[in-house]
């Protein structure tokens, strides 16, 4: 960054508009979070059991959580049962193992979920997991159009970034779509994506990249959903995003207030929306997983604080605060209470909620998201050019630009031209304090198999095959696929069944 930057120019009142109005720069509330409302302090949390993870949301709840995330463990995240060969060495490791309506029944055992708001960290199989989580839901009694939450459902960027993909573009977007379309008539206050940047910035992209490649997936959903038949004037209102906060202190701040401002042009300008509502881009932030680092771990406790901070001052609606520990492993409840306490003591002794987008104004800020802008437009330019976010995709193009910016931020680290501190500086001898690291049992995956022998011994088989058939029939046609896949788990189906009709149908994507 050039430290002589440009003043702001003296229109800069009438572009930025006032918090809660177009372009929503400033923030997408007038009070934001000076009327009492702060944003939601969600802290992600899965591992091993449904037992576990259930008594692990009870203490976060019972220490101040607004709304639970859940982790999935990656078997799940790709649609395998927990006895399947492929999910060998991976049950309950990075999240939390569900397979069947009874996993869910004992992850939300004593949580009311009428009243907590809940997120879920899951993309190919997400119309899966919100199924389950709807018949539970119905089972506790909830009415479906009181569920509040998000489902991340966003399959592009696992194609770009991530890789917990299962199906060909083409067959996962219509799952995108169904999901959008049975929830804005059966659950409309549940966000029905969270388009993420996370992932994108954790893979090594810049800040323009992130805001970039973020809005043009966004954008192919939109596109889709309107192909579809979808009315984006009444499914953009639930349009949620996901970005990452890293270690650049205003760059951040001002990425976030970039990303509000070119969102509300493309919702207004391409897609023709006059609702306030549907041009806001609301988002949840969480600190920067690949920022934290093994060598002198307790210094992400700082790391984090600086991020969290600059998320809330970018204007985040929920956020969540990476635990000093988890460059090692799963965190402990003492640092998931530490990295909550992060976010406790910023909302309630910082003073950081009597003020709106407290940064405005100045001139650095005002700067760097007006280059943050022009960047992404740029991106955003080239990725229309190679025909939209999924073209771009199977071209390669995404990936490479990503790629090539991890490995020139990687070459700055090992030249010492970017400073780590406890890594290329300020390094330490072997003579650092241990870390307590949580630990999973061994012994999981053998009882998880045993769960699930169990669960399968039981069920009316002839229902579970007739419900499969009725999912198959439906995914060979256009019928909206989320009633028959909550037919399936009704049916006592696991989730490796279902997806394996899907799998049987369509494909994976290779």
């Amino acid at each position: 960054m050039d430290p002589i930057y440009e003043a702001p120019p003296p229109d800069l009142e009438r572009r930025l508009g006032r918090p809660g109005e177009f372009p929503f720069t400033r923030g997408v509330y007038p009070r934001m979070y000076t009327g009492g409302r702060l944003w939601t302090m969600r802290q992600y949390a899965g591992f091993g059991t449904a037992e576990e993870t259930n008594r692990r949301y009870r203490y976060l709840l019972a220490q101040g959580v607004a709304g639970l995330s859940v982790a999935f463990d990656l078997p799940t995240q790709l649609g395998l049962d927990p006895d399947a060969p492929e999910a060998r060495g991976e049950v309950g490791r990075v999240g939390v193992s569900i397979a069947t309506v009874d996993d869910m029944r004992t992850l939300f055992d004593g949580i009311p979920l009428a009243d907590v708001t809940t997120s879920m960290t899951i993309n190919a199989p997400a119309m899966m997991l919100l199924a389950l989580y709807t018949l539970e839901a119905e089972r506790q009694g909830a009415p479906l159009d009181r569920l509040g939450g998000t489902v991340q459902n966003d399959i592009l960027k696992e194609y770009v970034a991530r890789g917990t993909y299962i199906y060909p573009p083409t067959p996962s977007m219509r799952l995108v779509t169904d999901l959008f379309a049975w929830c804005a008539e059966h659950v409309p206050r549940w966000n029905t994506i969270s388009i993420s940047g996370y992932h994108i910035r954790e893979a090594g992209s810049t800040a323009a990249q992130e805001i970039a490649f973020t809005l043009a997936n966004a954008i192919a959903y939109v596109r889709a959903a309107v192909a579809a038949g979808l009315d984006a004037e009444s499914f953009g209102p639930r349009l949620s995003f996901f970005f990452a906060c890293h270690n650049d202190f205003f760059e951040e701040v001002a990425k976030f207030r970039a990303a509000r401002r070119l969102w509300a042009h493309v919702m207004r300008d391409e897609f023709g929306v006059a609702a306030e509502r549907a041009q806001t881009l609301r988002f949840h932030a969480q600190t920067g997983g690949s920022t934290l680092t093994a060598q002198q771990p307790l210094n992400n406790v700082v790391r984090t604080a600086y991020q969290a901070l600059a998320a809330v001052l970018g204007g985040t609606q929920s956020l969540h605060t990476n635990a000093f520990d988890e460059a090692l492993g799963l965190p402990t409840e003492s640092s998931a209470r530490l990295a909550l306490r992060t976010q406790q003591v910023l909302a309630h002794e910082a003073g950081v909620a009597e003020a709106i987008d407290p940064l405005g104004g100045s001139y650095l800020v005002e700067h760097l998201t007006d280059a943050l802008e022009r960047e992404a437009r740029r991106y955003l330019e080239a990725v229309e050019e190679l025909g939209g976010s999924v073209r771009a995709i199977e071209a390669g193009y995404l990936q490479r630009e990503i790629e090539d910016a991890a490995y020139a931020h990687q070459r700055a680290i090992e030249s010492g031209e970017r400073v780590v501190v406890g890594v290329n500086r300020f390094v330490e001898g072997e003579g650092e304090a241990a870390v307590p690291v949580q630990r999973i049992d061994p012994e999981l995956e053998a009882r998880r198999g045993e769960q699930l022998r169990a669960f399968r011994s039981v069920r009316d088989g002839a229902a579970t095959s007739d419900a499969l058939e009725r999912l198959e029939r439906a995914a060979s046609g256009d019928e909206n696929l989320m009633p028959r896949v909550r037919e399936a788990f009704a049916a006592r189906a696991t989730i490796g069944e279902v997806c394996g009709v899907l799998r049987g149908l369509w494909g994976e994507h290779r």
